[in-house]
Formats: structure tokens, sequence, C-alpha cells
């Protein structure tokens, strides 16, 4: 599975609880754009609706601007495709537990773009500075180890 795109302010500012693997409901043009590497997930979130995952703020430019239509919107509201018990369970767990579904990246499988979202709590400024502590003391520790 090659990854399109990333979303790395995810990681950096929610704690990952659980992941979950979604289809998207997109246009011929759209798909083209995606699998060049024009998407960006920096901003975006997923919402439930009458029992349907939908993907907000998302931008995909168009593939060829000569040839999209000219009301086309690039950060228009997409259908996530999950089973009904995936949606029931994130229902369930973002109104119980206050967490927040996140798009964590776009890829292909096969030939199928899929979408992965996690369930996830915002960090504090201080879990962010404690990741960072982790992150600087092993590579400190691992260049000790290579001398």
């Amino acid at each position: 599975m090659k990854n399109i795109a990333v979303n790395r302010g995810a990681r950096r500012d929610y704690e990952i609880l659980d992941t979950f693997e979604a289809g998207m409901e997109l246009k011929g043009f759209e798909v083209k754009a995606i699998k060049t590497g024009h998407i960006n997930l920096a901003g975006s979130f997923v919402v439930i609706k009458k029992n349907e995952a939908w993907l907000l703020n998302a931008n995909i430019p168009p593939y060829q601007p000569a040839n999209t239509p000219e009301d086309y919107d690039p950060k228009r509201t997409r259908k996530l495709l999950l089973s009904a018990a995936e949606i029931k369970s994130l229902m369930g767990k973002t109104k119980e537990k206050n967490l927040t579904i996140v798009p964590l990246r776009v890829y292909n499988k096969g030939r199928l773009l899929k979408m992965e979202i996690g369930l996830g709590r915002g960090k504090k400024r201080a879990d962010k500075r404690e990741d960072i502590k982790k992150r600087e003391w092993s590579r400190l520790r691992r260049k000790v180890e290579t001398r």
C-alpha cells in the first residue's frame, strides 16, 4: 500500500486510540487528482450525520482546471464508506468519551483509494512537550550507542 497523503498534524495534535479504513465517494477527476498526489488533509475532520460519515474540509484541487466543472468546490463535503457497525461504534465513542474522528492518511489498496481515519483525543500542550522530550531522548540514545 502506497501512501498518497499523510496528515502529520493529526498525530501531533491527537492521541490516536483506534483506526478504521474507509472508502471515499469521489468524482472521476478527483480520483485522478488524488492519484497524482494532489490532496491536502491538514485541517480536515470527519463528522457523522444521519448514520453516515462525512469528510469535511479536505482540499482536492482539480486535476485539469480547464476541464473541471465551473461550480466545483475543492473543499466540498465527501461521503466516507464505512460499515453500519463501524459507524455505530464511532458514534457511540465520540458522544460518550468526547473523542474526535480525524483523517490520518490516504493510500492505494490495489486500484482503490482508501482513507485511514482515527479516533483521537486532543493532546494538551504538556503532552506535546512530553512527546518531544521522548523523541529527543531516543535520538540522543541512538547517537551514543553508535559510537
